[in-house]
């Protein structure tokens, strides 16, 4: 492992996976080979002992009937030596057995042995089994012969032909394992520069029609630079939204307090000013809390899908209101028992409809209703007052951002409210819309029973 790693280093991905290829059908090829190589010598060893032990039958044969074996067999020779080791017959040119061998023969144990080497070649290799003989003139030994000259040639010749395969096949998959990792791989470096030459959060050029890894790789960090551009975007919108409206309340303040700085002022204009200061400052608190609830809405993600009881929901937003709606002198109704469930989140939902219940509370006229309607497929929750309603002209971009229906209510808000109350309808899949002097969030539903 450790030279491993020295070799391969820091070096590009294709490059290590060409190196691995390489390594691992190099180690497949040499088993493969040695396997090929240590058969097909098997074999022809064991062809060559049943040549060699027929031939040695021939010759003791002949040795033993007092004739002289064959001369005429290209390939075998034979010799036969007396008790002293002394040559006294045979066709061989060199002798072929040592002192040794005819000693051990000369006791009755038959005496096998290669001579030559296949690597690198001998002139003349052979095989010889030395063997004692009972001759008409006396007990000699003889030594039967066979050449290997083919034998090591067919084994030479097969080296060199999976030496040729086996390189030819490791260059063959390197370059199918090169040109495999770098199909690969091309669509990440295509990602890597589209990255690295966009600004902001860039999308990155992913196939279409493919459903490889690759491929879902790049549309997860699609969606993850989608995610990062809409926070980045959100952050831009909150930042702008704040900067624009806390600047105005601000701006008041500083300059009611050098007002007051210039001269001294009674008690009066003191309580005046302080009073002035107090409203700006619940001004920033409520625009605060409203910018901080919308942005927590939209960075919130997908919504969780719990199961809201739509009766309890009405009863606890009504019930944070009825002392207000009391000391105004206003009545504040909720509809009947409904049975519905809506999956969702009952925090943003009560928020949503505690927005239209003050909304309507400093706005509107008359009595209050916060009712719910629905069937399996959707509910309608609604909250309306008698007043005049939202001028039609401001319809069209209410749920906006700051915007505010100054010609039919002058009291001043944030003009967040609406435009909270439309997040949380689209983050459950539902929609809002304004009737008159109704506002409804239109949202899936489930039997509460479910």
């Amino acid at each position: 492992m450790t030279l491993w790693r020295r070799l391969v280093g820091d070096r590009p991905i294709v490059t290590r996976l060409v190196l691995a290829v390489a390594a691992t059908m190099t180690a497949v090829l040499l088993i493969a080979g040695a396997f090929v190589f240590w058969r097909v010598g098997y074999a022809l060893n064991r062809q060559l002992d049943q040549d060699l032990d027929a031939y040695q039958q021939v010759v003791q044969r002949a040795i033993a009937t007092g004739d002289t074996p064959p001369t005429d067999t290209p390939g075998q020779s034979y010799q036969v030596y007396d008790p002293r080791g002394q040559v006294i017959a045979g066709n061989a040119k060199t002798r072929l057995a040592d002192q040794d061998a005819l000693a051990r023969a000369a006791t009755g144990t038959d005496v096998r042995e290669d001579v030559g080497d296949l690597l690198p070649p001998t002139d003349h290799p052979y095989k010889v089994v030395v063997a004692a003989v009972d001759a008409p003139r006396g007990n000699v030994v003889v030594a039967s012969a066979i050449s290997k000259n083919k034998h090591d040639e067919a084994l030479r010749e097969l080296l060199l032909q999976l030496a040729i395969a086996d390189l030819a096949t490791l260059i063959a998959a390197s370059l199918v394992g090169y040109g495999t990792a770098r199909a690969a791989l091309n669509p990440v470096e295509r990602y890597r520069l589209a990255a690295e030459n966009a600004d902001g959060a860039p999308l990155l050029p992913v196939a279409t029609g493919k459903d490889d890894e690759v491929t879902r790789l790049g549309h997860t960090f699609n969606a993850l630079l989608e995610r990062i551009r809409q926070a980045n975007d959100r952050e831009r919108q909150f930042l702008a939204d704040a900067s624009h409206e806390l600047r105005s309340p601000l701006a008041l303040m500083r300059t009611e307090l050098e007002v007051a700085l210039l001269r001294p002022r009674g008690e009066a204009e003191t309580t005046t000013t302080f009073e002035s200061l107090r409203s700006q400052v619940e001004r920033l608190i409520t625009l605060s809390n409203a910018l901080l609830d919308l942005e927590e809405l939209r960075a919130s993600g997908k919504t969780p899908h719990d199961p809201v009881d739509v009766d309890q929901l009405l009863i606890d937003v009504t019930s944070r209101f009825a002392t207000q709606a009391d000391a105004e002198g206003r009545r504040l109704e909720t509809s009947a028992l409904t049975g519905l469930a809506i999956t969702g989140n009952k925090h943003w939902l009560e928020l949503a409809l505690a927005n239209l219940v003050s909304n309507a509370l400093q706005y509107g006229e008359g009595t209050i209703r916060v009712s719910a309607t629905g069937t399996h497929e959707r509910t309608r929750l609604a909250v309306s007052d008698e007043g005049p309603g939202f001028p039609a002209d401001f319809v069209d971009h209410a749920f906006d951002r700051f915007t505010r229906a100054d010609t039919s209510r002058t009291t001043r808000g944030t003009g967040l409210g609406l435009a909270l109350v439309q997040a949380v309808a689209e983050a459950h899949g539902g929609t809002s819309a304004i009737t008159g002097a109704q506002v409804v969030l239109d949202l899936p539903t489930r039997p509460a029973s479910t």
